[in-house]
């Protein structure tokens, strides 16, 4: 688990640093001393955080792993949000994330979010395979939910 908890890592660093090039120009925005007008980029950010805030209160404390390697002696949370979405947290990131790219803060936005994107389906896809050795019910469990959005993906 040495080499996994390494390519966790570099994932984490690389989800951090795409969300700070994305969410950067947009809350340099904010804190540029105006108030913000209405805009429908707000959506996804309130609907993300909202996502976010949920699936972190339906997690056990002491549960939750920023790394796609599960922790030792972990619960398999399958309530709130993780009752349809297995990686409620990703969904979320990826909901705000759409939302500060959508502001129009940078020209690289696109790119930047697709990036994002693809790093969130990969940390899920090792963190599915982990889970899948950790806990017995998770394949079930994976039958039952999508990974993203619910109908969809």
């Amino acid at each position: 688990m040495v080499h996994g908890t390494l390519v966790g890592s570099l994932l984490v660093v690389l989800q951090f640093a795409l969300i700070a090039a994305l969410c950067a120009p947009f809350a340099g925005d904010l804190l540029s001393g105006g108030t913000p007008g209405w805009s429908w980029s707000w959506i996804p950010v309130i609907l993300g955080l909202a996502l976010g805030a949920w699936a972190l209160f339906c997690n056990r404390p002491g549960n939750f792993n920023i790394r796609p390697t599960p922790r030792v002696g972990g619960q398999l949370v399958q309530s709130g949000p993780y009752r349809w979405i297995r990686h409620p947290m990703y969904s979320a990131v990826l909901l705000v994330a759409a939302g500060c790219a959508s502001s129009g803060a940078s020209p690289w936005a696109a790119l930047e979010l697709a990036l994002l994107a693809a790093v969130l389906a990969v940390k899920a896809t090792l963190e599915e395979r982990w889970m899948l050795a950790e806990h017995p019910g998770y394949a079930e469990y994976r039958l039952r939910s999508w990974r993203f959005v619910p109908g969809l993906f």
